[in-house]
This record gives C-alpha cells, sequence and structure tokens, in this order.
C-alpha cells in the first residue's frame, strides 16, 4: 500500500505491450462505494479473484503478456498469483517492491490529495493492518 506498485505495474505493462490488470479499478468499477474499510475489502477481494484468475488465465494462453497491479504481501495473496500461473506452465516475473513505511505513507497522503474517492480507505491506520 502506497509502495509504488500501480506506478510500476503501469511502466511494466506500457513497456512490453501487456495488458494492465488492476485490482483497485476492478473492485472499484464492481463495487462502487461499498469498500469502506479493510474487512470489505477482504471480502469483495476474495469474491474478484476466481472470476479474474480464469479470464487472466485465457488471456495468458492466448498469447498475450498481462501484468497483474495486485497486492501480495501475504501468503495467501501470493499463493493465488502462484496458481494463476503454475497450473498451465505459464512463464512469469514477480517483482517485489522495498519500501520504508514512511515513503508508503507519504505517498499514501498524496494519492489522498490526487484521488479523493480513495482518502476513506487509502489511511494510515488501513496501512497499518495491512503491514502488520
Amino acid at each position: 500500500m502506497g509502495a509504488g506498485k500501480s506506478t510500476l505495474s503501469g511502466k511494466i505493462a506500457r513497456e512490453r505491450g501487456a495488458v494492465l490488470i488492476s485490482e483497485d479499478e476492478w473492485l472499484a468499477a464492481l463495487f462502487p462505494g461499498e469498500i469502506n474499510d479493510f474487512n470489505a475489502y477482504i471480502r469483495y477481494s476474495s469474491r474478484l479473484k476466481p472470476v479474474l484468475k480464469s479470464h487472466v488465465e485465457q488471456v495468458l494462453l492466448a498469447g498475450t503478456s498481462v501484468v497483474l497491479n495486485f497486492p501480495g504481501n501475504t501468503r495467501k495473496q501470493r499463493a493465488w498469483f502462484k496458481d494463476v500461473y503454475s497450473q498451465h506452465g505459464i512463464p512469469h516475473e514477480l517483482y517485489y517492491l522495498s519500501v520504508d513505511d514512511e515513503v508508503c505513507l507519504k505517498q499514501l497522503k498524496q494519492r489522498q490529495k490526487e484521488q479523493p474517492e480513495r482518502a476513506q480507505f487509502d489511511t494510515e491506520e488501513v496501512f497499518r493492518m495491512v503491514t502488520a
């Protein structure tokens, strides 16, 4: 959260001509105004992932590169990524962003200004829950 995943994933997708799939964008489009706390995020994210897994697999098997802009800071989240590519032996790359908490919090504050619709969820309190 606030580490720069969206910036990096957008850059990689542009450079490689890949399809960018962002969990935040899908959740906002499918469940507008419904994700107001961390528990709601967990609930809706778990509903979204099975549908997206099938979609991503189809795009990859069609020969198109995909960049997934999703968090991977828990084992369960990382297991979902592995499940997407491993069943079909799809080549993959994983990027790990090592960013100090202070930098993430600074970037979150900037995002709150630039994207006020996310300010209610993108808070220091939620950041602390996610990174605990």
